[in-house]
């Protein structure tokens, strides 16, 4: 058999046939011709050399990263496997692996169409393929891309670093690459001489990630990127603000004076986790980029999927399907990419269609360490990095001292995302030159590391030396470059004692343009009306109820569901999930893009929803009806997710925050689902105002209240939200026309629990009608989805109707108030139990029950009348949730502040 495949090879692709005459001669002219018609053994020994030096070549491929000198340290192996592997050939006594020997080494092998080492020559020498494989793969490069199964994107990557020559720089671009090294390690010098106690989280170690990213950026650009949108951690952010996003120096150092005052509402927050928006020309292209940082909690990796979401927003609303002109950035450190959670979250969502951002360039700051916890510690795989193999992307690991190997790896992976869509990674492996902060002690806990480190050359040393002695610049001209950014860094600071006053406004990562006025204040304080027209109300039902695409067969199931729909439209009644259709479908007839994502939500875990229609025939045909529902109408996204909350929610959050002009809702599968997305809720969501004085009118649907699975499985855990939220209600409130609206203003953000459908559309017609955006939490019901009861009439919706925050008693109780023994105060379907319960005992004239549909903020208003409508009954709390869950803990000094303390309130 090898033989015959010997001779095809020979043949150029014609089949062997021993028996035709020409074939045997051929065989004959060419064994005498190479000198073998005597001896078989060397053909044989040719044929098993030239399969050795293929095997040779794919060793280097997939392993030779392991022996890449990637550490600037030379200490500690970024891949911690540090093993070398047996069929690299690092020692010539190695060549005996292959069967090949010391006097192989000058003769000339034939190359495999799977390498570009060769550059235009189809062969080479053994000693040759072996020096050219170990520049390509063993150098300060360790390329990963041998696990992507596709051979197109294998070759390319190949192509772009085996063929000879490819990494050569013009002296302009490394008079670039050094000025800009400049900048960088300028900046932190200059921070930590005037602020030298001051924790910056500064870049000394990594100094070329300020070029690397310029170098993504150029690159991206000169393709067509005209937005990019970044991601990262607290290290370095000041100088990628400062020479990256080019930010105003002063503002930057502004913010280090120790008696500035915030000027706008903000907590304000450490220098290094703010965000920032800026649109400029670029200066290598001369194109306009805009850029965004979006502002970052100190939960590292939370940011990833927010990031997500607001690219993919921003790429939604410029109909730019393929990411051509809007792209992210990611940057992570080592220690946390491996570590939390949400990276491998947010990389499951990059090829999902209603998720992915057509490719991601992430860029892993590797210092090589945690906070004090070394590699060996902090993960079980080799490299941090190996979470990204999980979706096919190349990892390209880089030594961090060398600039130009940085450069021409960063401006590969800026092809690598334009040409394939797909994400790709940087390992910018590297030290970190101080402790986690400027005032922490390394020498504790690593002290061979950071004895190593003390003596460390700096990068922009090494690489200005090395253009010197080449004569790319001269000494004066290095000196110069220093001398100039140091003057541009002086006079800022000068410049920044005059500013006193710091708007934390100039550090929003969205701005709504025309959103706001101009001091970034809403324009009305009050909200019109929720109600639409009768005539919507019907047209929308009754596209909700048909199938708008000819020849489409439905399961027979949902013809009965689509029909007792018509029905409800004829007879001017909506259940929960059509008053939901019709506040969606409300908002895309005025050009509001509505968005649903959550696990499941396309049908809706409990079958109620059906907003997608499958053919029952055609595989993978669907039809979303309300898409159908006018000629010129906003497009309406449902999408089920991937099973994940974390990564999911935050990538709704983000999505919200591009643009105030859309309803953007995550439904939790449970109500206990909402638990994995606690970071989001607990660092974006409940805080972002206060924090980042961002707005964000992200919708959250969390079903289930404590039916069915137990105390755990039960409900979103009101009590959670309402103690975050800060409707600060100790004082007595003055009441007046614009309370409501104003009331919404002041308080972080809004829960409700709604009892009935109408109530239901109102609140999410609400929440795009009000004159600024707050996160709305809905607690949404399990039971009440089919519940008899819980129906409303057109009337509760038609025109000038409104959301009712509290629906007091109207039955015979409010009649005869001075009969009132008792009244109940509930929120939600424990409602519809109450009143059976009433009726059962015949007690509708002794009990009132008055229902809480919006609980923060909390209605005073209302419920001080109502509380002086009954003057002499008990007032009662009624809940489903023990007394220290739920909402007790919250109403209660609530109640007892509008009565002044006089009556109590029971459980």
């Amino acid at each position: 058999q090898s033989w015959d495949l010997f001779f095809q090879k020979v043949n150029a692709g014609q089949a062997y046939d021993p028996h035709l005459p020409d074939q045997l001669e051929r065989k004959a002219s060419f064994l005498q011709s190479h000198g073998l018609a005597q001896t078989p053994g060397k053909a044989e020994k040719l044929v098993e050399d030239h399969l050795a030096v293929q095997s040779l070549i794919r060793a280097y491929q997939i392993r030779g990263h392991h022996v890449a000198q990637l550490d600037p340290l030379g200490i500690l192996d970024a891949d911690l496997d540090s093993f070398v592997p047996s069929d690299l050939i690092t020692t010539i006594d190695k060549l005996g692996f292959y069967g090949l020997h010391e006097s192989d080494l000058d003769k000339v092998f034939q190359l495999p169409t799977t390498t570009f080492i060769g550059g235009n020559e189809n062969s080479l020498s053994l000693r040759e393929i072996i020096k050219r494989l170990e520049n390509t793969y063993c150098q300060h490069i360790g390329l990963e891309f041998m696990f992507i199964n596709d051979v197109e994107q294998c070759q390319w990557i190949r192509q772009k670093f085996e063929t000879p020559g490819v990494m050569k720089f013009s002296n302009e671009e490394k008079r670039t690459l050094l000025a800009r090294l400049v900048r960088s390690m300028r900046f932190e010098d200059f921070l930590a001489r005037k602020w030298s106690s001051e924790k910056r989280f500064g870049l000394e170690g990594c100094e070329v990630m300020i070029p690397a990213l310029k170098t993504i950026i150029d690159k991206s650009s000169e393709m067509g990127i005209e937005y990019v949108i970044m991601g990262m951690p607290h290290r370095g952010r000041l100088n990628v603000l400062a020479n990256v996003i080019r930010k105003e120096l002063e503002q930057i150092f502004c913010q280090f004076d120790p008696k500035l005052e915030a000027a706008d509402e903000g907590s304000g927050d450490v220098k290094y986790h703010l965000g920032m928006y800026h649109e400029r020309i670029n200066r290598v292209t001369n194109k306009k980029i805009t850029l965004s940082l979006v502002a970052n909690p100190s939960h590292l990796e939370a940011v990833d999927p927010v990031v997500q979401g607001k690219t993919k927003a921003e790429q939604f609303y410029r109909g730019d399907t393929a990411g051509k002109k809007v792209m992210s950035i990611l940057l992570h450190g080592d220690a946390a990419f491996a570590g939390q959670g949400v990276v491998y979250e947010t990389f499951h969502l990059s090829d999902l269609p209603s998720y992915t951002t057509n490719g991601t360039i992430h860029v892993v700051v590797n210092n090589q360490i945690g906070f004090t916890t070394d590699p060996r510690m902090a993960r079980s795989s080799p490299y941090p990095t190996d979470v990204a193999r999980v979706v096919n992307a190349p990892i390209f690991h880089v030594n961090a001292d060398d600039p130009e190997a940085v450069m021409y790896v960063c401006s590969v992976a800026a092809e690598w995302r334009n040409t394939f869509n797909k994400d790709v990674v940087i390992d910018l492996v590297c030290y970190r030159r101080r402790g986690h902060n400027e005032m922490d002690e390394p020498m504790f806990t690593q002290p061979l590391m950071y004895k190593q480190i003390h003596k460390q050359v700096p990068v922009l040393k090494k690489y200005a030396d090395k253009l010197i002695a080449d004569g790319t610049v001269t000494l004066q001209e290095f000196e110069e470059e220093i001398a100039k950014y140091d003057r541009i860094c002086e006079e800022a600071y000068a410049r920044s004692k005059d500013n006193k006053i710091l708007h934390i406004k100039h550090w929003l990562d969205s701005p709504w343009p025309g959103f706001f006025n101009v001091d970034g204040e809403p324009k009305s304080m009050s909200c019109p009306p929720t109600g639409i027209s009768e005539d919507l109300l019907t047209h929308i039902g009754n596209v909700a109820s048909s199938v708008p695409v000819k020849d489409f067969k439905i399961h027979a199931g949902l013809s009965r569901i689509l029909r007792a729909r018509l029905e409800m439209t004829k007879n001017r009644v909506v259940d929960w999930a059509l008053a939901e259709y019709m506040a969606f479908g409300s908002f895309l007839k005025e050009g509001i893009h509505v968005r649903l994502s959550g696990q499941d939500v396309e049908r809706g875990t409990f079958s109620h929803r059906h907003h997608v229609l499958h053919d029952q025939e055609v595989d993978k045909r669907t039809c979303v009806p309300m898409n159908h529902l006018w000629e010129q109408q906003a497009p309406y996204t449902v999408c089920n997710s991937s099973l994940s909350e974390y990564g999911v929610l935050g990538f709704e959050l983000g999505f919200a925050m591009a643009s105030p002009n859309a309803l953007v809702c995550w439904e939790a599968q449970f109500g206990d689902f909402h638990n994995t997305a606690q970071c989001i809720i607990d660092q974006f969501i409940s805080s972002g105002q206060a924090k980042w004085v961002r707005h964000n009118g992200i919708v959250l649907l969390l079903p289930h209240g404590m039916e069915g699975m137990g105390p755990e499985h039960s409900s979103a855990r009101p009590e959670r939200f309402l103690q975050m939220s800060n409707d600060d209600s100790d004082a007595y409130p003055e009441f007046s026309e614009q309370f409501e609206v104003s009331q919404l203003y002041e308080c972080n953000w809004i829960v409700v629990n709604c009892s009935t459908p109408a109530n239901y559309f109102h609140v999410l017609r609400r929440q795009i009608l009000l004159p600024f955006r707050k996160p709305l939490i809905v607690l949404t019901p399990k039971s009440l989805l089919r519940h008899p009861e819980a129906k409303s009439s057109f009337d509760e919706m038609v025109s000038g109707t409104t959301f009712q925050r509290v629906i007091p008693e109207n039955g015979l109780a409010a009649h005869t108030p001075h009969e009132v023994k008792r009244v109940i105060f509930c929120t939600g379907k424990v409602y519809y139990d109450l009143v059976k319960e009433r009726k059962s005992q015949d007690l509708e004239k002794q009990v009132a029950i008055t229902r809480l549909e919006q609980i923060s903020p909390f209605p005073f208003d209302l419920l001080k009348d109502e509380l002086e409508k009954y003057p002499s009954a008990d007032l009662v709390w009624c809940q489903e949730e023990h007394k220290n869950s739920g909402y007790y803990d919250y109403v209660k000094p609530r109640f007892r502040t509008i009565v002044n303390h006089t009556r109590p309130i029971w459980y």
